[in-house]
């Protein structure tokens, strides 16, 4: 068993849980109508429309993040690592979640916790 692919899938599906917890408390609850799943309290800013494919998307990228995590923990579980498509997932993976790193470490200027996650995950990557 691989433990760093194992401990990345674990994180990656925690990253993704807390994601979205804390997306729907800090975020999307205000936008929210009583009794309704999906925010539609709109503004002149931010047209109805716009705060339905943002909050989409926000729970797109825990999705994703799980459908990782999962993967990874199927790789680290692998009896035959040495398989072709083994370094080509490992690698795939290692790129995407060091993009997504980099776009949250850009866009928020280091402020938000999700870059230093998603740079550990890819540290556990390399080392794996």
């Amino acid at each position: 068993m691989n433990y760093y692919l194992l401990s990345a899938g674990i994180l990656s599906i925690a990253l993704g849980l807390a994601h979205s917890i804390l997306g729907e408390l800090l975020i999307f609850r205000y936008k929210r109508k009583e009794g309704t799943i999906i925010p539609t309290k709109h503004s002149k800013e931010m047209p109805e429309g716009h705060l339905r494919i943002i909050w989409a998307s926000w729970h797109v990228a825990t999705f994703l993040a799980w459908g990782i995590g999962a993967t990874l923990i199927n790789m680290a579980l692998a009896a035959e690592p040495e398989q072709p498509w083994f370094s080509f997932f490992t690698a795939a993976i290692t790129y995407t979640i060091s993009a997504v790193g980099l776009c949250v470490l850009l866009a928020t200027k280091g402020k938000h916790p999700g870059w230093i996650v998603s740079f550990v995950i890819v540290i556990l990557l390399i080392l794996a």
